[in-house]
């Protein structure tokens, strides 16, 4: 309110690009770094990968064709970032060389059920397990998942289709 008229003062736009990027990354970066966790199932490369789809975002904001668009940009990217985070692992040890320990916060936050379903989901093809995050634990529509993937909107519900249908038999398996 402005003490002066008694009139509420007019929301603060904020302009330069390191506001917006801030502001875009205080709305959203909690729910970026869940979908980042459950494609790498590591809490610190998942905060890593944020953290760079962002300072890829600040770079580029002056040259985004749409900057009302940024959310879907860094989205993609994300999801690209896992996607070379995971390429990155393949290519390290094989999975049975690698330590099968999990951080004591990680164990404590997450119930045994809730751990299943991530080790099932990280079982899934790359493109059936981030149709199915995106889809269903983000709950994005068709057609972000599919901007987000960069897929048809059709190849999302066949991959998203097929991956709830693995994970159901994956789960049934382990009960």
């Amino acid at each position: 309110m402005d003490p002066l008229t008694d009139t509420p003062a007019p929301p603060v736009q904020v302009r330069s690009p390191s506001g917006q990027v801030t502001a875009l990354y205080q709305a959203h970066a909690t729910g970026l770094v869940r979908l980042a966790m459950l494609m790498l199932g590591d809490q610190q490369s998942a905060e890593d990968v944020v953290q760079d789809a962002f300072l890829g975002l600040y770079r580029r904001w002056g040259s985004l064709a749409d900057q009302g668009k940024a959310l879907t940009y860094v989205r993609s990217s994300v999801l690209n970032g896992c996607r070379t985070a995971l390429r990155k692992r393949s290519r390290r040890l094989p999975s049975y060389l690698e330590p099968d320990a999990e951080s004591a916060e990680a164990l404590a936050i997450l119930g045994e059920e809730h751990r299943e379903v991530l080790a099932a989901l990280r079982r899934l093809p790359a493109r059936q397990r981030e149709a199915v995050v995106l889809r269903h634990c983000l709950g994005l529509s068709e057609d972000e998942t599919a901007q987000a993937m960069k897929i048809s909107r059709g190849t999302v519900k066949s991959a998203s289709s097929r991956g709830l249908a693995a994970l159901a038999r994956m789960l049934k398996e382990q009960s």
